[in-house]
């Protein structure tokens, strides 16, 4: 699909595919946009036939091992395959269902970041889990893939938590940024949350330079039409967003994504990655 417009679902073969399917057909839908799900299969050396071949053995014999492992590597290669295009067939018949009139698929070997990263330039919006096959194995609150992929790519990006609900009610966690600026004009020439209520969340000192720039915001989305509520608060941004989800009944959280470098994170933590593990929602992440 060589549309410049589309929603890009990326998928791997674990339960939360299904959630990935239903929000990405929805953003479609909304979007008026060609759908393409994406499945990658990663390759893994370290793969063990389960077999020792340790020890000395001749050169015959070698050759004859290496043929074996080769034809089993192609083999397994084939079965990954197959297996890939069932599931995606069966997401693409999901998401027809659910409405989307142009969806394709795309089956890659390689890595996930570097094959999202060739992807970029004809994607809208990607979405996908915050969890998958990894995490569910480990019991872990965020893929090992999430924080990597959204650093690497400067595009929306929506990821979804277990279970669908059509957005009804959308927050803004808004900080005056340019990043959180650029959001907010995102949304109000968008068709994508057209027609639903928006709340703007702003956390930090009640001053001067944070009222005006929640002002501005405001009326941006009112001039285009929105519904707005607009909250200043002192409480840490953490805490005032876990607040303001369940108090105004939010179903998609809109923020900007991983400010600091990959370093300062690794030293001092990411909010944004401890926002993303303890929300119990959608949340759009803007680059």
């Amino acid at each position: 699909m060589k549309n410049t417009n589309k929603v890009l679902a990326c998928v791997d073969q674990s339960r939360f595919a299904d959630h990935v399917a239903d929000y990405a057909a929805w953003a479609a839908q909304r979007l008026d946009a060609p759908l393409e799900f994406l499945h990658v299969i990663e390759r893994h050396p370290e793969r063990s036939t389960g077999q020792d071949h340790s020890g000395a053995i001749g050169i015959d014999a070698r050759e004859h091992l290496l043929d074996r492992l080769s034809a089993a590597d192609e083999a397994h290669s084939r079965a990954a395959r197959e297996q890939g295009r069932i599931f995606l067939n069966r997401l693409r018949q999901r998401a027809s269902a659910a409405g989307v009139k142009q969806v394709d698929m795309r089956l890659r070997h390689g890595e996930l970041e570097q094959t999202l990263a060739e992807q970029e330039e004809g994607v809208r919006l990607l979405v996908l889990a915050r969890r998958g096959e990894s995490a569910e194995a480990s019991q872990r609150a965020l893929g090992r893939n999430v924080e990597r992929v959204v650093r690497a790519l400067r595009k929306p990006i929506l990821t979804v938590t277990e279970g669908f609900k059509t957005p009804q009610r959308v927050m803004i966690a808004f900080d005056g940024g340019t990043v959180t600026r650029r959001g907010v004009h995102m949304v109000a020439t968008s068709p994508l949350f057209r027609g639903l209520p928006i709340h703007l969340l702003m956390s930090g000192k009640d001053n001067a330079n944070a009222s005006r720039q929640l002002d501005w915001a405001s009326t941006r989305l009112k001039d285009a039409g929105f519904e707005v509520s607009a909250v200043l608060t002192a409480a840490n941004a953490h805490s005032a967003i876990a607040r303001s989800v369940e108090d105004e009944a939010i179903d998609l959280l809109i923020m900007g994504a991983f400010g600091h470098s990959a370093l300062r994170s690794l030293l001092f933590g990411s909010k944004t990655a401890e926002l993303l593990r303890s929300a119990t929602i959608p949340t759009l992440l803007l680059r």
